[in-house]
């Protein structure tokens, strides 16, 4: 398609009526219309149309390539997930581990704490001076020699034994 100005210097009429020829012959006639002359536009003879296309009803056809191509990556996905885990689980365990002992340490401490501060609570309970005073407080009387029975560490359970 032709702009305007270029139809109109092909058909030789300038649209404002015609004019006098200038002396000078052709060249001068060339030059003359040169002057009012646009460039082309780049392309301007290609049209585009849009034409409407249906594919609704075409299938595409199974490659068997493809189908082998898509399990082999889903064996190599597998492969690389298999090795990352054989690479990554030894460590992960290694600081649950480490994680379990600390708790275990500090369990410890608090268990040994504790142990101590019972201890002292019992020497502090069964000291003589406090079963004195107690005694006192109480108005016990010292047992007699024959009524004291001492218990040996390697008993036969006798004593623990109901009689009946």
């Amino acid at each position: 398609m032709a702009t305007q100005p270029t139809f109109y210097s092909m058909t030789g009429s300038s649209g404002q009526g015609r004019r006098e020829r200038p002396a000078g012959g052709l060249a001068a006639v060339r030059a003359e219309r040169d002057l009012c002359r646009l460039r082309a536009i780049p392309f301007e003879d290609v049209y585009f149309y849009c034409k409407k296309i249906d594919n609704s009803r075409l299938v595409r056809e199974a490659d068997p390539r493809a189908r082998g191509a898509c399990w082999s990556t889903i064996a190599v996905a597998f492969a690389a997930l298999a090795l990352l885990t054989g690479v990554l689980a030894p460590s992960a365990a290694n600081t649950l581990a480490q994680s379990k002992l600390e708790g275990l340490r500090t369990e410890e401490r608090r268990l040994v704490d504790e142990r101590r501060s019972l201890q002292v609570q019992e020497a502090e309970l069964t000291s003589p001076a406090r079963l004195e005073r107690y005694a006192v407080e109480r108005d016990l009387a010292p047992a007699a020699p024959n009524q004291m029975v001492r218990l040996n560490g390697k008993s036969d359970r006798a004593v623990a034994m109901v009689k009946k």
